[in-house]
């Protein structure tokens, strides 16, 4: 424990600036991890423990794509529409047929193909640190705010997870296939009977949900190493910002995500070697007095 450390930090606008945009990036990819876990469990009622995994693909897809065409916005779809088409694969090939079983069955087939999609990596990838580098797009002067400077890249993530989390905000409050959506989370059957095909609308919103996991890999490929089993630590991350904000809410999902990252952005300066039971604690505690989350609402 660092409590001078931290508190100097916390007096100081040059450190307030930078360990806050350092822990807003983190809670931006945690959040868009962590809001393809709540889309898929809110109408699915599947836990998806693939997902880090699929975090982790979207980080080499990105990488992938960048290398053959040094295009940094040809990675980010890349990233996101590769994954999205491989969770469509995986929702109607493997995760559909398990929806009715017990939820060990499930658990049994996400981790069995988080141990394929390791061994896959290392096939095709090899087992060593990757790493993209900064895209000539960001390779700017940082930005001065208050006394402190922001890289132009967490500018950008952060604007940009933002924006996508009003998009898909957007998509399911105000669409009808939003409309559809909730619809079905709530009783499929009498969507099913209204002539609705509800298989496709389960495969479309695992496919958001893995897009969104994609997308997450994509835009943290310049500043995070690839290496196989990477997925791991940001799945553990996004259930706790799941559990501390609703399972099922976006938007509690969204505040939990920023609290977690800022949590872990100052906790590496005052309490570097507690900063997971800091979390940890901050999830129990919660459970504790609101056993759905602070934004999840109790089933009718």
């Amino acid at each position: 424990m660092n409590p001078e450390a931290l508190l100097a930090c916390l007096t100081t606008p040059a450190c307030i600036v930078t360990q806050v945009s350092a822990g807003m990036i983190i809670g931006m990819l945690i959040f868009l991890v962590a809001s393809g876990v709540t889309l898929i469990f809110g109408v699915l009622k599947v836990v998806n423990f693939t997902h880090g995994s699929f975090y982790m693909l979207g980080v080499y897809f990105a990488l992938t794509a960048y290398g053959l065409t040094g295009s940094y916005a040809v990675s980010l779809l890349a990233g996101a529409i590769g994954v999205g088409l491989f969770g469509v694969v995986f929702e109607r090939f493997f995760m559909s047929k398990v929806y009715n079983a017990d939820v060990l069955m499930q658990l049994l087939v996400c981790y069995a193909f988080i141990l394929i999609l390791d061994d896959v990596v290392k096939t095709v990838w090899g087992g060593d640190f990757l790493k993209m580098g900064m895209p000539e797009e960001f390779a700017l002067p940082p930005i001065k705010v208050w006394d402190g400077f922001v890289p132009p890249f967490y500018a950008f993530l952060t604007v940009f997870a933002v924006l996508i989390a009003v998009l898909v905000a957007a998509l399911l409050g105000l669409t009808r296939f939003g409309k559809i959506v909730r619809a079905a989370a709530v009783n499929r059957q009498m969507v099913s009977v209204l002539g609705i095909n509800t298989s496709l609308v389960y495969a479309l919103i695992f496919g958001l949900g893995s897009v969104l996991a994609g997308l997450a890999g994509a835009l943290a490929a310049p500043v995070r190493s690839a290496v196989p089993g990477m997925g791991f630590d940001i799945l553990i991350e996004s259930f706790i910002v799941t559990v501390i904000g609703g399972m099922g809410s976006m938007g509690g999902a969204f505040i939990a995500a920023i609290g977690i990252g800022l949590i872990r952005s100052f906790g590496t300066i005052g309490f570097p070697l507690a900063t997971e039971g800091v979390m940890f604690a901050i999830m129990a505690i919660v459970l504790l007095i609101k056993p759905t989350g602070l934004f999840g609402r109790r089933a009718a």
